[in-house]
């Protein structure tokens, strides 16, 4: 039983250099200069059909793109914006229920504007969770902020998925929000995470 506790721990410390290894160089990885248009339409259709193929979960949840497969550009590093989809997907599978969803719906052209102008392209994740506590909707992007479901396995997650996604977001000059998804009746039908990119041309 020792030993078991042991290989846990070190499996965990592991992760944990992991991901903070993975953070620190995120910085001279997002500083070269080798922009490209990335279809972020393309990446989330990916993404979904790697989880039903590779990626199935013991819980029975689905990932879905909602609407209709249609190009939404920006001009960004593919590598990192996946990783951004990528972590919010799998944060979002952890909080699902058994048998839930989690939903990644595209707005091509949002109606907010962003500094110069530029309109913004909208990824929305949605899950069918227990939400967010309110005092914690900006914390949740805090390094090694981590708050699970109950029951679930201790040491999985380092707390910096969140934020990697913060920093990658903004270093492409976006921004990205956490909120509560309503119901019909204005109850918590689960949590949802915003990200909004400046929108590119071809």
């Amino acid at each position: 039983r020792l030993i078991e506790v042991i290989q846990h721990d070190v499996k965990r410390l592991d992760r944990l250099i992991t991901d903070i290894s993975n953070a620190s160089r995120l910085d001279a990885e997002l500083a070269r200069d080798d922009l490209a248009l990335v279809d972020l339409d393309r990446l989330a259709r990916d993404l979904a059909r790697t989880y039903q193929s590779e990626r199935s979960n013991q819980r029975g949840v689905t990932v879905e793109v909602t609407g209709e497969s249609r190009p939404v550009l920006v001009r960004a590093h593919e590598g990192p914006i996946s990783r951004v989809l990528f972590n919010l997907v799998d944060n979002a599978i952890t909080f699902s229920p058994e048998g839930g969803q989690v939903r990644l719906t595209l707005v091509p052209s949002a109606s907010a504007r962003i500094q110069g102008g530029r309109s913004l392209a909208r990824l929305i994740v949605d899950d069918d969770g227990p939400g967010i506590p309110p005092a914690n909707l900006d914390t949740v992007f805090d390094r090694f902020y981590t708050q699970r479901p109950e029951g679930a396995a201790f040491g999985n997650h380092s707390g910096l998925g969140l934020s990697i996604c913060k920093q990658i977001v903004e270093a492409h000059g976006g921004r990205i929000r956490a909120e509560n998804r309503p119901d019909r009746d204005g109850e918590v039908a689960g949590a949802r995470f915003i990200v909004e990119l400046p929108r590119a041309e071809r």
